[in-house]
C-alpha cells in the first residue's frame, strides 16, 4: 500500500503568515514605529526598525521585558510582515 503523502513537500511557516496582505518595506516600518509611538510603555526612539521583503529586524535596548515583547507584538501586527528578528536588548 503506498502512502497518500508520497511526494508532499513540507511548506515550512507559510501557514504562520498566510492571509497577511503584501505591503512595501516603508509601510511596514512606518506602521510599527507609529504603534510604539503611541504606545505609551515603548520608547520609540531606543528601538531601531529595519525591513526588508516582509523580513522585520528590531534592534535596539528596552528597561523592562515586557516592551521587548510589547515590540515584538507590534512588529507581527504589521500587514506584510513575513518574519520577526529581535535583536532588542534590557539595558
Amino acid at each position: 500500500m503506498k502512502n497518500r503523502f508520497d511526494g508532499a513537500r513540507p511548506q515550512a511557516d507559510r501557514a504562520a503568515v498566510a492571509g497577511k496582505p503584501r505591503a512595501a518595506a516603508t509601510d511596514i516600518k512606518k506602521r510599527i514605529e507609529d504603534v510604539f509611538k503611541r504606545d505609551a510603555e515603548l520608547e520609540a526612539q531606543t528601538i531601531r526598525v529595519d525591513v526588508h521583503d516582509g523580513r522585520v529586524t528590531l534592534e535596539g535596548h528596552v528597561k523592562v521585558w515586557t516592551d521587548r515583547q510589547a515590540a515584538e507584538r507590534a512588529a507581527w501586527s504589521a500587514p506584510g510582515v513575513t518574519a520577526v528578528e529581535d535583536r532588542i536588548t534590557l539595558a
